[in-house]
């Protein structure tokens, strides 16, 4: 085996770095583009780079914040919100929603996109989005650190009730990742990567390995 020279940090003393390499490490991720609305009527869009589907069926995808957002307070106040799907085309506009307006202004005429009614929820979608998911809040948790307190960080779990897909990125019936150019953070502030075809390669699973999106043997 190489032998590699490993740097090595207990979080809770610092990691000794110029940044934190959390994000570097969990990556790339997926971007959670979260559209809600509050309860009383106004809508609000923004990025979250914690972000991840969970379940199957019923499907569940959620996010989290570090604070308690406009994102999480209006998902708490509504019981809603909408994913929608970030492509190369769309990433200058959604970096322009991470913009900190007034709390109350929408997001969507900020950064030049279209808001498209939900069909079952009553939050809107990125009408430039090639694909989005309307959920219903089944849960939010408070995170709590290892001493059981409580810290600043959520996660909105929810549960998928509508699906929108640009009928150009299926395939006979297989929806194609990488032909939307979808991109996804990568380690500090600016750093994203793009998925595109030819970087898609197959890894035939074991047989009996189970749900492809079972990634575990417990």
């Amino acid at each position: 085996m190489h032998t590699r020279d490993f740097h090595y940090y207990e979080p809770i003393n610092g990691h000794g770095l110029s940044h934190n390499p959390l994000n570097a490490l969990v990556a790339p991720r997926p971007i959670g583009w979260i559209s809600t609305r509050d309860a009383q009527g106004r809508v609000n869009l923004a990025p979250y780079s914690f972000f991840n589907a969970f379940n199957y069926e019923p499907p569940i995808i959620g996010f989290s914040s570090i604070a308690w957002k406009d994102s999480v307070q209006n998902a708490s106040e509504t019981g809603e919100f909408v994913w929608n799907l970030v492509t190369r085309e769309l990433g200058d506009k959604m970096n322009q929603t991470s913009t900190p307006l007034p709390h109350g202004e929408d997001e969507f005429p900020f950064a030049g996109l279209s808001a498209v009614p939900g069909r079952v929820v009553n939050v809107p979608r990125v009408g430039e989005s090639r694909a989005a998911m309307e959920c219903k809040v089944i849960d939010i948790v408070q995170f709590r650190n290892v001493q059981g307190e409580k810290i600043s960080g959520w996660m909105v779990l929810g549960e998928v009730v509508a699906v929108h897909i640009d009928k150009a990125l299926l395939k006979d019936g297989v929806y194609q990742t990488a032909a939307a150019h979808p991109i996804m953070r990568s380690g500090g502030m600016n750093d994203y990567v793009q998925v595109l075809p030819e970087n898609v390669f197959q890894i035939a699973r074991p047989e009996g390995a189970g749900h492809p999106a079972s990634h575990g043997k417990g």
